[in-house]
């Protein structure tokens, strides 16, 4: 097998909703090409519901992921830092790419209300996934 292209972690502050729901996304669309993570900076219980319920509709399963606490290490083990949210709760390491999704937070929503938050990050990690495969 070969290695993965790139190594991304996405942080948001429970890792319940946006975070797991970008993870989930950017597995299934790249496969074994990307490795991915996802944490939390105060990790909630278990993910976002209506999350779970929005990736569904969409064929996409993360039922059984449970959210994570940030920790240095995952920060350093990964080329891109995506951030949704969690402010100055990021830890900062050189020589990694650092982006800053502006999404809206889904905790206490209804599925109605995720949708339009699950599109937006499908749109954004599409655009990822292209960056990633042109750096080849």
């Amino acid at each position: 097998m070969n290695a993965p292209l790139a190594s991304v972690l996405f942080v948001c502050v429970h890792n319940a909703g946006r975070s797991q729901m970008a993870a989930g996304f950017l597995r299934h669309l790249a496969g074994d090409r990307v490795e991915v993570r996802s944490a939390g900076s105060i990790p909630g219980d278990q993910v976002n519901p209506s999350a779970v319920r929005a990736m569904a509709e969409i064929g996409i399963d993360i039922a059984d992921q449970r959210p994570k606490v940030l920790t240095t290490e995952a920060v350093q083990a990964s080329d891109y830092v995506i951030t949704m949210g969690c402010g100055d709760a990021c830890p900062i390491f050189p020589g990694k790419k650092y982006l800053d999704w502006a999404l809206e937070d889904p905790a206490g929503q209804g599925v109605e209300a995720v949708r339009p938050i699950r599109d937006e990050i499908r749109t954004l990690i599409e655009g990822l996934v292209a960056e990633i495969d042109a750096q080849r």
